[in-house]
């Protein structure tokens, strides 16, 4: 139980990567509250213990302030929310360059900026931040918006870290490769050929598969725990190789 005592909020826990790490949080001892802005995701955490549901939408600063205000401090926040978009900058529009930099940036600034002054009350926290392979670490082909904003949230957090160091603040991010997420279905349901579309994303995966989304869970409970208690500022690539 390495996160007994802790409280955790999780951020578009509904389904994925944050439904599996809100999992896993709680499994670890910690009382979660897990969060989406669709509540229909949220009935299958009926009757599992240590987690708490919240309906939340994180583009809107005022419903964040008021449910973090209506919860008990946070020990953990997992800034888990974001979208992909497909397309390179010739194909990109304001509107897909502003959708993206509210949800995958602005949201985790306003999570942020919301928990942070409890958790300072309380003398300190550890805030995870959804990354990318796909950003500062590495291109990937018709990413351009999503890369851009995924670069964004290393610098977000590194921010962060450098300013809250010395006083119990943890800030760090964690780049996933491809996971196969229930998201990661829709976007190839969406090409001509879906088939031939999950191959060529497994082919850029040079373990030769997907990552499965409990993958990554283990990496937020470390990051969430004080086995990282010296671990601040980073960004952990979990890509199954794409950045050797």
């Amino acid at each position: 139980m390495r996160l007994k005592g802790k409280t955790a909020l999780v951020t578009a826990a509904g389904q994925g990567i944050g439904h599996a790490s809100a999992l896993a949080l709680a499994a670890e001892g910690a009382q979660v509250w897990a969060s989406d802005v669709n509540p229909k995701l949220l009935e299958s955490y009926a009757g599992v213990a240590n987690i708490k549901t919240l309906q939340l939408d994180v583009l809107d600063k005022a419903a964040i302030h008021a449910a973090v205000q209506s919860l008990p401090p946070l020990d953990v926040l997992f800034n888990c929310a974001g979208f992909v978009h497909n397309g390179t900058i010739l194909q990109a529009t304001d509107e897909e360059w502003d959708f993206a930099f509210n949800l995958n940036v602005r949201a985790q600034y306003w999570m942020i900026q919301a928990v942070l002054p409890t958790m300072l009350a309380n003398g300190g926290g550890s805030i995870i931040n959804m990354a990318s392979v796909c950003g500062s670490l590495k291109g990937l082909p018709s990413r351009f918006i999503y890369g851009t904003s995924k670069a964004a949230v290393v610098g977000l957090t590194k921010s962060v870290a450098a300013d809250f160091v010395g006083q119990g603040i943890r800030c760090n991010a964690i780049a996933p490769g491809t996971v196969d997420t229930p998201s990661l279905g829709e976007r190839i349901n969406a090409y001509e050929d879906p088939v031939q579309a999950r191959k060529n994303f497994i082919a850029r995966q040079p373990m030769g598969r997907l990552a499965q989304a409990h993958e990554m869970a283990p990496l937020v409970v470390f990051l969430a725990s004080d086995e990282s208690a010296f671990v601040t500022g980073q960004l952990y690539a979990n890509d199954g190789g794409m950045t050797i």
